[in-house]
């Protein structure tokens, strides 16, 4: 599997995948070397096997983070449409979800872009108050470059999904 070669697959599957749930899973190792997995719904990713999250409540993370660059973001589709459809027709009808594996970068400012993508993303809560409390003051994000994958598989109804599933 290459990553490169597979990206637009691999993207779509993480989109779906933070799409139905509202967030990804960026696993990390605590300084005592125990996992640490965090729900972050401010991952986006670039067309260049990269991507960025916003840096904003999880302290513990980039903690973890500054200490021991390496990551791997997981996102499955939660939607219960397409479980429905997937199980109704007796395989998937799309990947049900991937690993991403890379390095995150230091802290840095958000581009007016990057805030515009996230503003994008939280408009349709804005309204209520818990959302607004959560959902606003970004100003900060972390790189993240991608170097592999694996997609989150079942030993049925994944044929041809993935390269080795062809």
């Amino acid at each position: 599997m290459n990553i490169k070669d597979d990206w637009q697959k691999v993207k779509s599957a993480l989109e779906q995948g933070q799409a139905s749930s509202i967030y990804c899973s960026i696993a990390t190792v605590n300084p005592d070397s125990t996992p640490h997995i965090t729900p972050v719904g401010t991952v986006f990713l670039r067309d260049d096997q990269t991507g960025y999250f916003f840096d904003h409540y999880a302290e513990a993370l980039g903690k973890n983070i500054d200490q021991n660059p390496d990551v791997c973001v997981m996102a499955v589709n939660a939607g219960r449409l397409f479980w429905f459809k997937s199980l109704l027709k007796g395989r998937f009808v799309a990947p049900p979800g991937v690993r991403l594996y890379g390095k995150v970068g230091p802290v840095r400012e958000a581009t007016p872009d990057e805030i515009e993508k996230i503003e994008k993303r939280v408009r349709p809560s804005h309204w209520m108050k818990g959302a607004r409390m959560l959902w606003t003051d970004f100003t900060h994000v972390r790189d993240i470059d991608f170097t592999h994958y694996k997609p989150v598989t079942y030993p049925v109804m994944m044929d041809g999904m993935w390269p080795e599933h062809a």
